[in-house]
């Protein structure tokens, strides 16, 4: 049995990863490379044996066949999957790990998939002691963590809100952008599913989790406007506000874009609004997934000049939290690093007793943070009284 497995290396963010592993992972670890075609497996595992390091195993496992999966599942520890579009490609991986019991990550940055996950394999991860954490990647580890960082400089036990502003600058690869399209196409049963799942799931009682938000002038100190963002990521702060009770009686999160003036927000929202409206009329859809091939990313040269800058202002008891949270490129080079990272946590570190479908709050909170401030991701904070 391998400590970590990597399913999908031969895609573009599985080579990133599997790069990052073969970089930092310890020197007794134990890693092997997955996916249905060999010669490409071979091509990754030679191409990071000519560096020196130590090649990975190569496993043969092919999401239409049920049975590779479970064998694949069976024989590690911890299972990373970079299959996207996760809707059409994730669920072979999330049930194999389920049922195995073992420790699963993604990357993921679709809402539907994850409820979906949820209620089909969270009651068995927690019979057989499974951690399933999805969305390790820039989708949602900055908000997630970047959150619960600030919540530990707030004071206890009184209600606390904090509102975040994100500012990016990135290129996105041929699989993100193809899930952002199948994302927003599927609106409609995106929200039927996530409808089944607060039915079942239900909420905490005795405490109050909220999420809002309105366009407007932006919380001081941040400067500019801010736009509400309906991604995963405010969904997963909730969460893991619902399940962690230091986030206090009466929490609200509010999840914004940044933008630092309001010609650049108006100019912005009619973008959004073509593509939500094309997503929905099939021969539009279709021309918009040809914009960019299966494979296709950004360049090195594109990533070294990519970076997010993600500020927190968190307020609660008389006292005011600016917490930020800083990276270089955040669809790759970042989520690359985020996502091998919350692997290697899972497999090394001590972590709290966690079972089922769970944030990585949750499930590895300040061990991950402690894990990707040594890699060079900057959380920081300043408190006002």
């Amino acid at each position: 049995m391998v400590d970590i497995t990597l399913f999908g290396a031969t895609g573009f963010t599985g080579g990133l990863t599997a790069d990052y592993l073969s970089v930092h992972l310890p020197a007794d670890a134990t890693w092997a490379i997955a996916g249905r075609t060999r010669a490409k497996l071979e091509q990754v595992a030679a191409r990071i044996g000519a560096t020196g390091r130590s090649a990975p195993e190569i496993v043969i496992a092919d999401g239409t066949d049920a049975a590779s999966m479970a064998a694949m599942a069976a024989d590690t520890r911890v299972l990373i999957s970079t299959v996207g579009p996760y809707l059409e490609h994730g669920e072979p991986a999330v049930k194999a790990a389920a049922e195995a019991g073992i420790d699963y990550v993604d990357l993921t940055g679709e809402p539907q998939f994850v409820d979906e996950m949820w209620l089909k394999y969270h009651e068995t991860a927690v019979s057989t002691g499974a951690r399933l954490v999805h969305a390790c990647g820039f989708d949602s580890i900055p908000y997630d963590l970047g959150v619960l960082y600030a919540i530990d400089q707030l004071p206890a036990g009184v209600p606390l809100t904090i509102k975040g502003y994100i500012r990016a600058k990135a290129t996105f690869s041929a699989g993100t952008y193809h899930s952002a399209i199948g994302q927003i196409s599927q609106f409609r049963r995106s929200q039927s599913t996530a409808k089944k799942r607060r039915a079942r799931e239900g909420r905490p009682t005795g405490r109050r989790i909220r999420g809002g938000g309105s366009p407007g002038r932006a919380e001081p100190p941040v400067k500019g406007y801010g736009v509400p963002l309906p991604t995963l990521d405010p969904q997963i702060v909730l969460r893991s506000a619902r399940a962690l009770e230091r986030y206090g009686p009466d929490f609200t999160y509010e999840h914004y874009a940044h933008f630092r003036t309001r010609r650049m927000m108006a100019a912005a929202v009619p973008v959004l609004a073509a593509v939500a409206v094309g997503s929905q009329i099939p021969p539009l859809k279709s021309l918009m997934l040809k914009v960019k091939a299966s494979g296709d990313g950004p360049s090195e040269e594109q990533r070294a000049g990519s970076w997010f800058t993600l500020t927190l202002v968190g307020e609660g008891g008389g006292t005011k939290v600016i917490t930020t949270v800083r990276g270089g490129d955040p669809g790759y080079t970042e989520t690359a690093k985020m996502l091998a990272e919350s692997a290697m946590c899972l497999a090394y570190d001590d972590l709290p007793e966690v079972s089922g479908q769970a944030t990585t709050a949750v499930a590895m909170g300040s061990a991950l943070i402690n894990r990707l401030q040594n890699s060079g991701i900057d959380f920081s904070t300043s408190v006002e009284k």
